[in-house]
């Protein structure tokens, strides 16, 4: 089995051959495996080990200049660099391409791909990123009106001008990274807006904005939820269940009523315990229905008119809702959470991926509500949790991890420890040798990740023909590392890559792995081979071969930090 993994592997990495006049690789793209999506850039699977840099940070390119190579130390290989709207028109119709072309330069010198955030009518809820000529013209592009008649500095998703230019606008942009970065693919994604979503009440209450919710449901809404009834987001499903499933009303009359103009949204900041409850419920969610609808047909409007130029992944982020933002208005009312994505994948067919901006909460628990339904999983802002990388990878077949930093005190500290000593320099330096078989893996059922945490009982997982047990042995990631909470929690990568043979890569503190067979026939388990190594160019190269007392002599697997194992069992009586 060794042999035909390898060969597998190799295989990938061959170049593609191409016919005279074609070109040698499709532009980046989504592609199935399994239960999986990958992300195919310049033919093969790509996992994207980025890092989004600071809001403001790549809107200037000798800001950036000490960010590269500090990038780079930190073993990425991939950017998430904002772009604004104001930035790029700064008239309306002038557009101004000199930043995307520096940052697409740099980037290819630091060999980094990159995914640009489009910051365009929104971001985190706000309207601050749009140009300075769409501010002032109030009447032309109208804001969002709330609770007391009082309008606030967000466009309205009923705005069509603002649309309009908006997605002219990005047209343009789509157009001109075509132009400039259609064969060499260093553009990979690209994210439009950031976390939109009405805040300060569950709804935009504009007179235009009532009249809509007084209206009819859309049609293409309806008829989309009568194809996928039965596979439906269960939350989502339950809310339109208490109207009987009615395919044709009002808003209220088929998701529930809303929140009274004249109510005040409770407490931004409650107790974590009353946080915890509430924020497993839903508050009037026929508010939050009703703008998720009109955010993803204002959005799939741009995102169309960029596709239509350059057709590369485009994806939406979501401000979640947590514990202390449990109700809509206090998190943005209508962004692509995960008890509307069903309002947005009807009315945003374009967006290629829903994507969570995970801080405070439960990780597993985020990959779990975001993987429905088949949504690829990305993550464009997220902690620097280096278990987190591991299990995003290796258990919920993400396509990409990005921890949020900015500037902190100078352009020469970032913020979140970017660097060559850290654990998520590490836990990116395990992925990326690990990658060939990772990527052969996703969408299948011989790969999982696992996570522990100090004074944690032993861990137990089926893998293979085989329940693997788990425990830290106490010893100590290796000592360059900082030593942080997030070293502390170890985590492992698993992968079954025959019936007696795996390969296991880990960070923080030493494991200790035992085999128990789950097939009929001998019960005693002994280790064959124990290799240390990495793959590289999609073949396995052997560092050192290990026995003796390295492996209990051949009766314990102890797997060390920031090592890959590629381990041969057998069973005997």
């Amino acid at each position: 089995m060794k042999l035909r993994l390898t060969f597998a592997l190799a295989c990938a990495a061959l170049p593609v051959v191409r016919c005279p006049g074609q070109p040698i690789y499709d532009i980046p793209h989504l592609q199935k495996q399994g239960t999986a999506s990958q992300l195919i850039v310049d033919g093969r699977p790509f996992l994207a080990l980025a890092g989004e840099l600071g809001n403001n940070t790549s809107s200037s390119l000798e800001t950036m200049q000490p960010v590269w190579r500090t990038l780079v130390s930190g073993n990425l290989n991939c950017v998430l660099a904002g772009l604004s709207w104001a930035q790029m028109e700064p008239l309306e119709g002038k557009y101004e391409f000199a930043m995307v072309d520096g940052l697409l330069q740099e980037s290819r010198r630091s060999n980094l791909k990159l995914v640009l955030l489009w910051f365009g009518s929104w971001k985190n809820g706000f309207s601050s990123y749009a140009p300075y000529w769409v501010k002032r013209d109030y009447q032309r592009f109208p804001r969002i009106r709330i609770q007391g008649g009082k309008n606030i500095e967000l466009l309205s998703a009923f705005g069509d001008a603002s649309r309009d230019c908006e997605a002219r606008a990005f047209r343009a942009l789509m157009r001109h990274i075509k132009e400039v970065d259609g064969t060499a693919h260093t553009v990979v994604a690209m994210q439009v807006e950031n976390e939109p979503g009405v805040l300060r009440d569950t709804r935009d209450r504009s007179p235009v904005a009532n009249q809509a919710f007084k209206g009819p449901v859309p049609e293409q809404l309806t008829r989309y939820l009568q194809r996928r009834k039965d596979s439906l987001i269960p939350e989502f499903r339950d809310v339109w269940a208490q109207s009987g499933f009615k395919t044709s009303g009002s808003w209220e009359e088929i998701f529930g009523p809303g929140k009274p103009e004249d109510l005040d949204l409770p407490a931004r900041k409650i107790g974590a315990e009353e946080g915890r409850i509430e924020s497993k419920k839903l508050h009037w969610p026929v508010d939050e229905i009703f703008m998720a609808w009109h955010y993803a047909i204002y959005v799939d409007r741009v995102i169309q008119e960029g596709k239509a130029e350059y057709n590369i992944p485009m994806f939406v982020n979501a401000w979640l809702q947590q514990p202390s933002t449990a109700w809509p208005g206090a998190y943005p009312s209508g962004g692509p959470v995960p008890q509307v994505h069903d309002v947005w994948r009807a009315g945003a067919p374009g967006v290629d991926m829903l994507a969570p901006d995970v801080f405070s909460q439960d990780f597993d628990e985020v990959c779990e509500l975001f993987g429905r339904n088949g949504n690829p999983l990305l993550f464009p802002g997220t902690g620097s949790n280096a278990a987190n990388v591991l299990m995003a990878f290796g258990k919920y077949n993400a396509i990409g991890y990005s921890p949020y930093w900015h500037l902190r005190f100078s352009p020469f500290s970032m913020e979140g420890g970017v660097g060559p000593e850290t654990p998520l320099a590490a836990a990116y330096r395990l992925i990326s040798e690990m990658t060939p078989a990772i990527v052969a893996q996703q969408g299948g059922t011989a790969m999982t990740a696992v996570r522990l945490n100090p004074g944690s009982p032993p861990l137990k997982t089926r893998l293979g023909s085989y329940t693997l047990e788990l425990s830290q042995t106490g010893g100590l990631p290796v000592p360059n590392l900082q030593e942080t909470k997030a070293a502390a929690q170890g985590a492992a990568i698993l992968i079954a890559a025959g019936p007696d043979e795996f390969y296991f890569g880990s960070i923080g503190p030493e494991l200790r792995i035992g085999f128990t067979p789950s097939t009929p026939g001998p019960q005693a388990v002994g280790l064959g081979d124990v290799e240390e190594g990495r793959f590289e160019g999609g073949q396995w190269r052997v560092v050192r071969h290990l026995s003796g007392d390295d492996t209990k002599q051949g009766e314990v697997l102890m797997l060390q930090p920031n090592t890959i194992l590629r381990v041969s069992v057998y069973r005997y009586e």
